[in-house]
């Protein structure tokens, strides 16, 4: 446990030395979410239509700015030759890792939606469910592109590919995130579309970790 938490602390450390990714990834997301009112217009009903599905978007791009670096960097310097050698399962190495991505962009995003939210006039009835289904979608966000991450190692224009490789895989957090809020503001129940997110969460995370780790023995072939 003890080496789970310092490749953690290394990886917070080095993403703000290295020009701070989670920031950058925070900055584009509020850019992203604070332009569609500029672009829609100031019309209270038209924003509080699209607000929720305009949040998860900009999250979901948000989140693709910081997974290119999750593992190349550490392939390119060697470290990660010497993590998978070390006593510590890859499998846990790869679970540190995202866990420092969901720290350094997830947490943040999770701070930062419901005050978008609110200004894009969001009704408070699915505020507390869109930040629920937030809290469970960032993390899965995060498993799935440890996959493409994972894939895309030491390939040429990793990041374009790592792109197409996972934006489709997205689309289902996307589908039931934004459902939940449409479901709590239109007075129906948010509880199945909560579930399935949970159930994608709890399915990404061991898929992604075995699916990553995979990938990661491969390319260290």
């Amino acid at each position: 446990m003890t080496g789970f938490w310092l490749i953690v602390r290394r990886d917070i450390v080095m993403a703000w030395r290295q020009g701070g990714d989670g920031l950058m990834a925070i900055m584009f997301f509020l850019i992203t979410v604070t332009l569609f009112p500029l672009g829609v217009g100031p019309e209270s009903g038209i924003l509080a239509r699209i607000g929720p599905a305009v949040v998860w978007v900009a999250a979901l791009l948000a989140t693709l700015l910081s997974l290119e670096r999750m593992f190349q960097t550490d392939f390119e310097d060697g470290s990660l030759d010497l993590m998978a050698i070390t006593p510590l399962p890859l499998e846990a190495v790869v679970l540190a890792k995202c866990l420092a991505n969901w720290l350094l962009t997830g947490a943040p995003l999770l701070l930062a939606a419901p005050v978008l939210a609110m200004m894009l006039h969001m009704d408070r009835e699915g505020l507390a469910v869109f930040v629920t289904a937030m809290a469970l979608g960032t993390p899965s966000l995060v498993f799935i592109g440890a996959i493409g991450a994972a894939l895309t190692v030491g390939a040429h224009r990793g990041g374009v590919l790592l792109t197409l490789l996972v934006l489709p895989l997205y689309i289902p957090v996307l589908i039931f995130g934004v459902g939940a809020v449409e479901a709590a503001v239109t007075g129906q129940s948010a509880q199945p579309h909560l579930l399935v997110l949970g159930g994608l969460l709890l399915g990404t995370l061991p898929l992604g970790l075995w699916a990553s780790t995979a990938a990661l023995r491969q390319a260290l072939e």
